[in-house]
């Protein structure tokens, strides 16, 4: 079951001292709680460092500096298994830093917002200095709460507290893209086959449906084929064939050589590549 937030619930307003604070409930009367799993007296070593390096004369607002989530790198989710991926964040305030975490969420008209925050155990922080602080830990996604239009760019909030007790952060510090975890399959046919003869290669392009929680043919991708000579260390395309409306894929070459044949996909904006286990064909 979906479950969605407000993420004015999140942004603005989160106590990180209270360890945890419940979102807007959806309709279905469930709720997403973000749970930072620190407290400002955890990081007395924050104070204790913000003395050895000397407090600012001057001012500043407190401010997160910094959010990076999975490294910056895509975050692929399946239909079963959920995904855990690590962030960094960085903030900085005068008055020394007690923590900071990152957490993801997207805006979605049709069904509402969603959003996914840290694993509170999984947080370690290192005072960088007097006034700053970065925390590392990890979020996990849960593909039964999500939808296939999902699969696009999220944004990256961070919420931090000062040793002071004073809360601040974004909620769209930085963004990070979701995708739908893919597969792809070949079959090179007949095999044996005589050198010159006609060879069928089949196969099916699917990726993740989180509307259904199965995977479901990806149609009219562009796919190439790829042929591998026995003895050589990369393929060579051999021509780009498309999926049809159920994924699948069809077309006919000359056997030529022993090698291995395989379909590799490029991958679109909310899909990931992909490339089929190779499939070696016998040539006699």
């Amino acid at each position: 079951m979906r479950i969605r937030a407000t993420v004015a619930a999140v942004s603005g307003a989160l106590a990180l001292s209270a360890l945890a604070v419940p979102a807007a409930q959806a309709d279905d009367g469930r709720s997403w709680t973000l749970d930072h799993g620190f407290s400002v007296g955890q990081h007395s070593e924050g104070a204790k460092s913000k003395q050895a390096f000397g407090a600012t004369a001057k001012a500043a607002a407190p401010k997160v500096t910094s959010a990076v989530v999975n490294g910056g790198k895509p975050i692929v989710v399946g239909t079963k298994s959920k995904q855990t991926v690590p962030f960094t964040a960085t903030a900085t305030a005068d008055a020394g830093v007690g923590g900071v975490a990152a957490y993801i969420w997207i805006k979605n008209d049709a069904v509402g917002d969603m959003g996914f925050g840290p694993n509170g155990k999984s947080i370690t922080c290192k005072v960088v200095n007097a006034t700053t602080t970065t925390c590392k830990g990890t979020i996990t996604l849960d593909p039964s709460d999500l939808v296939s239009t999902d699969a696009t760019w999220w944004r990256v909030g961070a919420e931090a507290v000062t040793e002071e007790g004073q809360e601040f952060g974004g909620d769209a510090v930085s963004k990070v893209r979701v995708q739908r975890f893919s597969k792809l399959t070949v079959n090179a046919s007949p095999e044996p086959v005589k050198k010159g003869k006609t060879i069928t290669v089949t196969g099916k392009l699917t990726r993740a449906n989180w509307d259904t929680g199965t995977y479901k043919g990806y149609s009219k991708q562009a796919v190439k084929l790829q042929f591998k000579k026995k003895g050589a260390k990369s393929y060579t395309t051999v021509k780009t064939v498309k999926t049809s409306s159920t994924g699948t894929l069809k077309t006919t070459v000359k056997a030529s050589a022993d090698g291995t044949w395989r379909y590799s996909f490029a991958g679109t904006p909310s899909t990931p590549a992909v490339s089929a286990k190779g499939d070696f064909l016998d040539v006699k």
